[in-house]
C-alpha cells in the first residue's frame, strides 16, 4: 500500500535528516517508527504526508509510492485527498472552535454528508468524553482531552492510511492505553492502515504488526512485533528491561551501543 525506497530528506538544502530510509505499510497493518528524539521519526511522517514543504524540507532522492504510485512530487492536498491523513504531534487544535466543529474541519474534504454525521457518532461512541465536550471550546480542553480531539479529527477524514505522531506524549499511563485501545479498534473494525510514530516502545509494539527502529535518520533494525519485543537490545534499551526481565535504570543503558548483528 506505502512504499518509501531509500528516501533522504534535506531542509534548507543544507541538513539532512534522512539517510536512504526504506519502509513498507501493509494494507489493513499498524506499523509503528520507534526511536528517540532526533532519529527522523516526524520526518519521514512529512515526508509521506507533503507537509515538508511548510518547513523548507525536500525529499532530495528515493521515491515514496502509494498504491504503486508516487507521490512524493505531489502536494500535501493531493496527498490528503489520496486519503493519507497525519495527525501531528503536540495536540493541534482549533482553539477558537468548540470541539464538534474541530471534528467536522477533519471533513472539510468529504461530499458524503450521511457518512458523515455516521462517522461523528463513531468517534463518539469510540470517545464519550468528546460527546460530552461537543459544545466547549477546544482551546479549553486538558491536554488528554485535546490529543482524544486530534485523532478524532483525523479519523473524520475517512483515511485510508492514518499517520499519528506520538499520541501518548505528555499523557498519563492510564490514557495512554485507552487511545491506543481506541487505535487498535478503528484499525480491526474498519481495516484502516495506521503508521505510529512513538517513542513508548512497549505500548507501541503491543497493538502494531510490524516496527521499523531508527537512529540518526536511518532505519537500524525492522521486524514483527513479537520479534522486537523479544530482541534483546531493544528490550535493554528501548524498554529498559534487562535479559531477566528486571527492569534497568537510565544510568545504566544510557550508554547503550548497538551490538554487530544489527549492522
Amino acid at each position: 500500500m506505502l512504499k518509501l525506497s531509500n528516501v533522504e530528506v534535506a531542509y534548507s538544502n543544507v541538513i539532512q535528516v534522512l539517510h536512504g530510509v526504506s519502509l513498507s505499510v501493509e494494507d489493513g497493518s499498524i506499523v509503528t517508527l520507534l526511536g528517540a528524539n532526533g532519529a527522523g521519526k516526524s520526518t519521514t511522517l512529512k515526508a509521506i504526508s507533503g507537509l515538508l514543504r511548510t518547513e523548507e524540507g525536500e525529499v532530495t532522492d528515493g521515491s515514496i509510492d502509494w498504491n504503486g504510485k508516487r507521490i512524493d512530487n505531489k502536494s500535501a492536498e493531493e496527498i490528503g485527498k489520496l486519503g493519507i491523513i497525519q495527525a501531528l504531534e503536540g495536540r493541534r487544535v482549533f482553539e477558537h472552535l468548540n470541539t464538534e466543529e474541530n471534528l467536522l474541519v477533519g471533513a472539510y474534504n468529504r461530499s458524503d454528508r450521511p457518512a458523515v454525521r455516521q462517522d461523528l457518532a463513531m468517534v463518539y461512541q469510540y470517545f464519550p468524553r468528546l460527546k460530552e465536550l461537543r459544545h466547549n471550546t477546544a482551546g479549553y480542553l486538558s491536554g488528554g482531552e485535546q490529543q482524544m480531539l486530534v485523532i478524532s479529527r483525523a479519523i473524520m477524514a475517512s483515511p485510508k492510511l492514518l499517520m499519528l505522531d506520538e499520541p501518548s506524549l505528555g499523557l498519563a499511563p492510564m490514557l495512554v492505553e485507552e487511545i491506543y485501545d481506541i487505535i487498535l479498534r478503528f484499525n480491526t473494525e474498519h481495516k484502516t492502515s495506521v503508521l505510529l510514530v512513538e517513542q513508548n516502545v512497549r505500548v507501541a509494539l503491543g497493538i502494531a504488526h510490524y516496527g521499523y527502529i531508527m537512529e540518526n535518520g536511518r532505519v537500524v533494525l525492522d521486524g514483527s512485533a513479537d520479534f522486537l519485543r523479544n530482541n534483546e537490545d531493544v528490550r535493554e534499551f528501548y524498554i529498559g528491561l534487562s535479559a531477566t526481565g528486571t527492569k534497568k535504570s537510565y544510568r545504566e543503558v544510557k550508554h547503550y551501543k548497538r551490538r554487530k548483528r544489527w549492522l
